[in-house]
C-alpha cells in the first residue's frame, strides 16, 4: 500500500522518487508507491555512490522549495552523515532574474502606481537575486537611495504544490515506516512550511527589520536597514539602502583597514543577546547577508528567516554554551539530557561518554579549528544517535552559530567564539535578570502560577 498519487504532482513525484534511489533509499521509494512513477532503467541505483556534493546540485536543479529543504535538512544532523550536512548547509540560491517587465508589473499592482510615478528612478538590473525574489536599487521621490525586494512571479503557488506533495510522503512515511516514526517527517515539513509562509509574506520581513533596529540600537557598529512602511506589501519591500561590501568579497587592502577583531566580538555579543535574552534572533546571518559597509560598519542583510527560543529554554542554552566553551563535557552532557527528551533506549553512560571525547577534542585545538556552532550541531548528532529526541531550536541554534562562527573568522581569523561566550556570560545573566523584572515578563509569570 502506497499513497494515492495525484495526477497534478506526478512529475514532483517522479524528480523525489529519482533521488530517493540513486541516494541509497530505493526502499523508501518503493514503499511509499513512488516508484511506480519511474522507468525500469531509473529504478536501478547508480554502481557508484552519490557524492554529498551531488545531492546539494541535484535539490538546486528541483527549485527553491527543495533548496529550502535541503538548508533545513542540513540541520538535522541525525537524520545525514556529515558530508551531507556540510554540502547542504553551502546551498544557495542559484537563479537567474526574472525580467523587468515583470517586476514593473508586479510593483505596480502592489504599490497601486507604476514605478515611474511612486520612483524617481528605478534601476532595471536588479543587485541581487534569489530563489524567492530579488532587489533592485532605486530612489524615493525625495532622493532617498532605497533597495526594492520583489517576489518572484508565481513562487508562493510552486512552493505550496512543492510542499503538498512532500506533504503526502512524509504523511505516508510517518504513518507507515519506522523511518518515519523515528524522525517525524509531518512535523519537518510544518516546519518548513511555516518557515517559507513567513519568508513570502514581506511585511513580516518589514516587521523583523524595525525589531532588530530596536533590538540593535546600542551595538553602535552593526547597522539593519530601515524598511519604508508606505511602499512595502506582502510580495515588495522597500527599505534604506545600505552601501556595503560583501565581507566574502573583501580585499586584503580592505581587510587592513578596520579593527575585524571588534568587529567580531560586537556581532558575536550582539547574537548572544538576541539569542539568550531577547528569545528573538535572525537565524540566517551566513557570509552572503553580511556587508562591511565604508564606515566600517557590520550590515546585515535579508531577515526574512528568524527564530524564536523560550525562557526556561534560554537558561539551558546558555549553560550548555558555558560547558562547550570551558570544555566540560560531562556538564555538557547532562544539560543536554534536559534539554530533549530521552526515549527508552538511551544509554546515559554512553551517551555522557561520547560528549566528552566530542568536546575534548577542541581542547588541542587552534583558534582558527574552533568553531562553537559546529560543537553543538555535533552534540544535537550525538543525542539524536543514543536516543534523545531534540528541540528543533537547538539545531537552529548550532546552525545560526555556525554561520556566525564564519562571519566572525572572515572578518579576524584569530577570533575565538568561546572565549567571547566565557566573556559575554555575565552580562548576559545580568540582562536576564532585568528582562524578567520588567512588568510585561512579571505578569506573564503571574499568569503561569495560575
Amino acid at each position: 500500500m502506497g499513497i494515492s498519487l495525484k495526477p497534478q504532482h506526478l512529475n514532483r513525484y517522479r524528480q523525489i522518487s529519482w533521488l530517493l534511489v540513486k541516494y541509497g533509499r530505493s526502499d523508501l521509494a518503493k514503499e511509499t508507491g513512488l516508484e511506480e512513477t519511474l522507468t525500469a532503467e531509473e529504478r536501478v541505483r547508480p554502481r557508484e555512490a552519490a557524492k554529498a556534493d551531488e545531492l546539494a546540485a541535484d535539490l538546486e536543479k528541483l527549485g527553491p522549495t527543495f533548496v529550502k529543504l535541503g538548508q533545513l535538512l542540513s540541520t538535522r544532523v541525525e537524520l545525514l552523515p556529515r558530508p551531507y550536512l556540510d554540502a547542504l548547509a553551502r546551498l544557495q540560491d542559484k537563479v537567474e532574474p526574472f525580467g523587468f517587465a515583470e517586476v514593473e508589473k508586479i510593483v505596480t499592482s502592489e504599490l497601486g502606481v507604476r514605478t515611474s510615478k511612486a520612483f524617481s528612478d528605478f534601476e532595471s538590473k536588479p543587485i541581487a537575486s534569489a530563489s524567492l525574489g530579488q532587489v533592485h536599487l532605486a530612489h524615493l521621490r525625495d532622493g532617498r537611495p532605497v533597495a526594492v525586494k520583489v517576489q518572484r512571479p508565481d513562487i508562493r503557488e510552486q512552493m505550496v504544490e512543492d510542499l503538498d506533495a512532500l506533504g503526502e510522503i512524509a504523511e505516508f512515511l510517518d504513518n507507515h515506516t519506522e523511518f518515519g516514526q523515528r524522525y517525524q517527517f509531518t512535523r519537518m515539513l510544518e516546519e518548513l512550511r511555516k518557515s517559507l509562509m513567513r519568508e513570502l509574506d514581506y511585511r513580516q520581513e518589514a516587521h523583523n527589520l524595525a525589531a532588530f533596529r530596536e533590538q540593535l540600537k546600542d551595538f553602535t557598529h552593526i547597522v539593519v536597514p530601515a524598511p519604508i512602511a508606505d511602499y512595502s506589501t506582502s510580495r515588495v519591500l522597500t527599505m534604506e539602502y545600505v552601501s556595503g561590501v560583501k565581507i566574502t568579497e573583501m580585499s586584503p587592502l580592505t581587510r587592513m583597514d578596520f579593527d575585524g577583531e571588534m568587529l567580531a566580538g560586537e556581532l558575536f555579543r550582539a547574537y548572544l543577546n538576541q539569542i539568550l535574552v531577547e528569545g528573538f534572533f535572525h537565524a540566517d546571518p551566513h557570509p552572503g547577508n553580511v556587508s562591511l559597509t565604508s564606515d566600517h560598519r557590520i550590515a546585515l542583510l535579508d531577515l526574512g528567516m528568524v527564530g524564536r527560543i523560550m525562557p526556561r529554554l534560554q537558561e539551558d542554552l546558555l549553560q550548555l554554551l558555558l560547558a562547550i566553551s570551558e570544555g566540560h563535557g560531562e556538564d555538557a552532557a547532562q544539560i543536554a539530557i534536559k534539554i530533549g527528551q530521552p526515549r527508552r533506549e538511551f544509554d546515559q553512560t554512553e551517551f555522557t561518554r561520547r560528549i566528552s571525547e566530542i568536546i575534548g577534542q577542541q581542547k588541542t585545538a587552534t583558534v582558527e579549528q574552533m568553531q562553537v556552532g559546529r560543537l553543538v550541531l555535533e552534540v544535537t548528532r550525538c543525542a539524536a544517535d543514543c536516543q534523545i529526541r531534540v528541540p528543533p531550536e537547538l539545531t537552529m541554534l548550532g546552525k545560526t552559530l555556525l554561520n556566525l562562527d564564519q562571519v566572525g573568522r572572515a572578518l579576524a581569523p584569530q577570533f575565538d567564539p568561546n572565549a567571547s561566550i566565557r566573556r559575554n556570560a555575565a552580562q548576559i545573566l545580568q540582562q536576564r535578570v532585568l528582562k524578567s523584572l520588567s512588568p510585561g515578563n512579571l505578569f506573564s509569570g503571574v499568569l503561569e502560577l495560575k
